[in-house]
């Protein structure tokens, strides 16, 4: 993923790419495309802090690395998106302390795809006319967290005001098969080849379902919503989980 937000990145006249995060360590320095030259790549963000000035780290890591970089990029006052999922609540709070006492802005976003978006929007109106609702994602297997950042965020939105009722079976001969269980939500997951991002949101109600459903086939459908994330990021300066804000939404 970080390899396509950077190469997104170059082509926004409006951004400048000044250094580049990555366990390696047998590299110093990074080409960028279009022959704009290269920039210092270091193994951790302390360390490409202390040789750039920049204005906002973009997030795409693991939770194990998310925490620590995002940490160490608000304590030196850099604007932060984050784009890793599996960031605990507790973690979450952590960070939306730190960013309010170093002043800079905190975007943490599940989805950067403006469907996916929109879908959580939707999802949410509905939710208020429906008793019963099942979320499934699909993803690509090398996806280490299960259920999704969107998942999880799709269920926390619509049962945000309201508790939905789930069947469980009197019976079961295979533990879990009714999914996980968020407030009433059965949130399923599958990881294999050929999916990258796929979420849909069922809803149930006498003698009817509606189907809200979102497909990313590929990361460019995320790159324009990155972007977007970058620049308002350093305008709003305060900590936020989702872009609906950004988008009008909220």
């Amino acid at each position: 993923m970080g390899q396509q937000v950077l190469a997104a990145l170059c082509l926004d006249s409006e951004i400048a790419p000044v250094g580049c995060v990555d366990l390696r360590k047998d590299v110093t320095t990074v080409d960028l495309a279009g022959g704009l030259g290269s920039i210092p790549y270091a193994s951790t963000v302390e360390g490409l802090l202390e040789s750039v000035q920049a204005d906002v780290l973009i997030d795409f890591s693991i939770a194990s690395a998310s925490f620590t970089a995002v940490k160490a990029a608000i304590e030196r006052k850099v604007n932060v998106v984050i784009g890793t999922s599996g960031l605990g609540e507790e973690q979450l709070t952590e960070l939306e302390a730190l960013s309010k006492r170093h002043e800079v802005g905190v975007l943490v976003v599940p989805n950067f795809a403006l469907g996916g978006i929109i879908l959580g929007y939707l999802s949410k109106i509905a939710g208020r006319f429906f008793d019963y609702v099942d979320i499934y994602e699909a993803h690509h297997e090398a996806k280490i967290d299960a259920p999704s950042g969107t998942a999880l965020a799709l269920a926390k939105m619509i049962a945000e005001d309201k508790e939905f009722k789930r069947q469980e079976p009197e019976k079961e001969s295979l533990e879990a098969t009714r999914g996980g269980n968020y407030n009433g939500i059965s949130i399923h997951s599958t990881r294999m080849p050929g999916y990258l991002a796929h979420h849909q949101v069922i809803f149930g109600a006498l003698g009817q379902t509606l189907t809200l459903r979102h497909d990313s086939i590929s990361r460019e459908s995320f790159m324009p919503v990155v972007m977007l994330a970058a620049k308002e990021v350093t305008k709003r300066r305060i900590f936020e989980v989702g872009l609906e804000g950004v988008l009008g939404l909220s």
